[in-house]
């Protein structure tokens, strides 16, 4: 589990219940964008791992993913 994911539901909790400060209304927004970002490197790292084949075994990845399997630009 991504370990600032307990802060961002803290901070949502408290948000619903009594109101967040400024301070913390950043805190969460830089949380988030953090969160944001992993999500994204994951999803990248997953399609970067793929390939695809043809039903005769054939490797048919498309080139744009095969560039990117060689220079990703993370």
């Amino acid at each position: 589990m991504i370990p600032i994911l307990d802060r961002i539901n803290q901070l949502s909790r408290k948000q619903r219940e009594i109101g967040l400060t400024e301070e913390e209304k950043s805190e969460q927004a830089a949380l988030r964008q953090e969160y944001l970002q992993l999500i994204r490197f994951q999803a990248l790292s997953t399609v970067l791992s793929l390939s695809v084949v043809d039903p005769e075994g054939n490797d048919v990845t498309p080139l744009k993913l095969v560039h990117e399997k060689e220079e990703p630009n993370i």
